[in-house]
């Protein structure tokens, strides 16, 4: 059939039912389009016509309810005549999201009959629908002039413009369908008609522009030091996207000017210069400096991939040092020690760096679980919002950055011991606190999972399922043939009952397995036990060689007489030169000096200062103590100028592994770890420091080997 004709409460019933993965009942149906049950089945007879038309049939299963069975590419090709359907009504939700956007879009008022109009609605409900949309806009700061005989027009500027568009991406273009279209070159996706607000939404880019903007982003990824998450990586895809579209409109934005010339400094800023400087050339138009800034501001934002910390990378020290504020504060009010806690550190820093850098700047950001956090964790959610305030006085941080917090802690609270079998998958795009805390709580309720692995959407086709026993998402996974339970990060308890399902069919299941399959899984398991062993060693290998590179190269030099921290850096660049550690002694010294211009080095509460950098002059790991008689002023990380008698220097290698990084890491998380440690570091005391080096850094590789 060339034209399908739909009703709107239709179209969303076969959708439902295309994207479900197991069957539904008629009341869930119900309660998705919160109409009745006697509804659906009156509009159930055209629903099974339309998929008889499509080579599908609607199936009724006793006790589980209705599912479509047929072809994959039958189901698909359905999928995409929805898309292209002609219909005359949507949810009230859809319609105020069609509503915003043609406003978002206009430069002129736009009168009330012309909405109604279009979206095939009373100048009432328009109205009505206007109150719902002039709510919605408030969080961005933008105003909703209504005026008779004027129309209806939105006011502010274009940086929240772009904002309330970002947000309307992230809630109605589904994931899975926004990577299938960057991915594959499906031209009819951007031909077909744009009746539903997801489709609008993908109309506003060009596919061509949005497949060049995709491939250069896809470049920079390998020039960060950290990965971009697939949430931070669709973001900045579609921020230049909906930018490029803006600016040929004549839609110019304005970024702080003192700001861009401090972010100047940064090598994010340098990535996203590179990254314009690309898109001109690649799309044949000029792109102002303020967009550099915002780039900029979207990789600083980006979090970091779970299984890398960064402790040592530009100004993170800061962060930790209050990190480690944050999470004494905890620990005391909870009488609970969670300071010996490396990973919750590094977690938390991971988590912070970007985070602060985003409330600064005033950037949004959505935790669809903040309700469900606030009414399962009150306790803990107001503790740790009494926390932050006490920690970042100079910063306001919403409930929805709050919530990502206490995930970060709770993981931690909720963590055992419990002996098990199984080896699981979640996969996760929330971010590293919502997979980490998914990934416990699985443990947590589920004795028989002993090992969870974290993986994202982009992962899943470099990924061997079959090494999984269960595999738990929170988002739908298409084109996956094997079976997965859909699961929110907090675990409720439907799932946590399929999940002890199946792994109650698993444990059936195995006293009937024939004796030659019972020697080909001990053959498989003895062969998985092989390869751990082996990465193991290679781990181990990785670790070891850093840590003797760091105890190796570690010596304190006392300096006598009166010199400048200038003087001070040029001597021990000079002097690591010597000891063949680094190649061009100017070059790092320069970066160093650099790296003090971006932020206090000075630990408060300490007469130390922590210089560090990596770079491509830095032929391997190093650590070295400088115990001044004459104190030098260095800024602190609490912005205050410091008296500092003790010069930490640490250089690492600009290209490394990163079981090396994370030894840099837990270094620098060693030096504020407490009051005698940092002590112990004042002390200069040659032997005894690198004694206690010695002793954390190898405890630190047994605990990651152990895990």
């Amino acid at each position: 059939m060339d034209e399908l004709y739909i009703s709107g409460r239709e179209r969303k019933i076969v959708e439902v039912l295309l994207a479900a993965e197991q069957a539904f009942t008629i009341k869930q149906i119900a309660a998705e389009l919160e109409v009745s049950e006697r509804t659906i089945h009156r509009d159930l007879k055209n629903v099974e016509e339309i998929l008889y038309d499509h080579h599908l049939q609607l199936n009724r299963k006793t006790g589980a309810g209705l599912y479509i069975s047929g072809q994959e590419t039958d189901k698909h090709n359905l999928q995409l005549i929805l898309s292209n359907v002609k219909h005359t009504d949507f949810t009230p939700e859809e319609r105020q999201a069609m509503m915003l956007l043609t406003l978002l879009e206009a430069n002129e008022p736009i009168k009330l009959f012309t909405l109604a109009n279009e979206l095939h609605v009373t100048i009432a409900t328009v109205s009505n629908d206007l109150d719902k949309v002039e709510e919605a806009l408030q969080k961005f700061r933008l105003i909703l002039e209504r005026r008779q005989g004027y129309g209806v027009k939105i006011e502010g500027n274009e940086a929240d413009k772009r904002s309330a568009i970002s947000y309307l991406f992230t809630k109605h273009v589904d994931e899975f369908a926004f990577i299938t279209l960057l991915k594959e070159n499906i031209q009819k996706r951007s031909q077909r008609s744009v009746q539903t607000i997801s489709n609008r939404l993908l109309g506003l880019v060009h596919p061509d522009k949005l497949q060049t903007i995709e491939r250069e982003v896809e470049k920079i990824r390998d020039e960060l030091p950290y990965d971009l998450a697939d949430s931070a990586y669709i973001g900045l895809v579609v921020h230049l996207a909906l930018a490029i579209e803006r600016l040929q409109k004549g839609d110019n934005i304005q970024f702080d000017p003192d700001y861009l010339e401090q972010m100047k400094e940064t090598n994010e800023y340098n990535v996203a210069a590179a990254l314009i400087k690309r898109l001109e050339k690649a799309l044949h138009m000029p792109m102002p400096e303020d967009e550099i800034g915002y780039i900029t501001m979207h990789l600083m934002g980006a979090k970091l991939r779970i299984d890398h910390d960064y402790l040592i990378e530009d100004s993170n020290l800061d962060v930790a040092y209050k990190a480690k504020k944050l999470i004494q504060y905890v620990s005391t009010h909870l009488n609970r020690d969670l300071t010996t806690h490396t990973q919750l550190l590094h977690d938390l820093v991971a988590h912070l760096k970007p985070a602060v850098y985003r409330l600064k700047q005033k950037m949004g950001i959505k935790n669809p679980m903040i309700e469900q956090i606030k009414h399962n964790y009150p306790e803990l959610f107001e503790l740790i919002k009494r926390g932050v305030s006490e920690t970042f006085p100079e910063i306001t941080f919403p409930d929805e950055e709050i919530g990502y917090l206490v995930l970060h802690f709770g993981s931690v609270l909720l963590q055992n011991e419990t002996e098990i079998s199984l080896k699981a998958l979640v996969v996760c795009s929330s971010g590293i606190g919502t997979a980490k805390m998914l990934a416990t709580k699985l443990q947590k309720q589920i004795p028989e999972i002993r090992q969870v692995e974290n993986k994202s959407l982009f992962d899943l086709e470099q990924t061997d399922l079959e090494a999984y026993d269960l595999i738990v998402s929170t988002i739908p996974l298409k084109g996956i043939e094997k079976d997965y339970i859909i699961a929110t990060p907090m675990l409720e308890q439907t799932a946590v009952q399929k999940i002890e399902k199946t792994v109650r069919r698993k444990k059936i299941s195995q006293p009937v397995l024939k004796k030659k399959e019972q020697q080909q899984m001990q053959l498989n398991r003895k062969l998985a036990e092989t390869e751990d062993i082996i990465a193991r060693l290679r781990a181990k290998q990785q670790y070891s060689k850093a840590i003797l590179s760091v105890l190796d190269s570690f010596y304190v030099e006392h300096i006598e007489h009166k010199q400048t921290v200038e003087e001070i850096m040029f001597h021990a660049c000079k002097t690591l030169k010597y000891k063949q550690v680094i190649d061009n002694n100017q070059a790092v010294f320069e970066q160093l000096l650099e790296r003090e211009k971006m932020g206090g080095l000075a630990i408060p509460g300490s007469t130390i200062a922590l210089y560090h950098t990596r770079s491509h002059d830095v032929n391997s790991f190093s650590f070295s103590i400088y115990a001044l008689s004459h104190p030098v002023e260095v800024q602190g990380m609490d912005g205050k100028m410091k008296d500092v008698k003790h010069i930490l220097v640490m250089l690492a290698p600009q290209e490394t592994e990163p079981e090396a990084l994370e030894i840099m890491s837990c270094l620098s998380g060693l030096i504020i770890q407490n009051e005698a440690s940092i002590e112990l570091f004042q002390s200069a005391k040659e032997a005894d420091i690198k004694s206690f080096l010695t002793e954390q850094l190898n405890q630190y590789m047994e605990q990651k080997l152990a895990k």
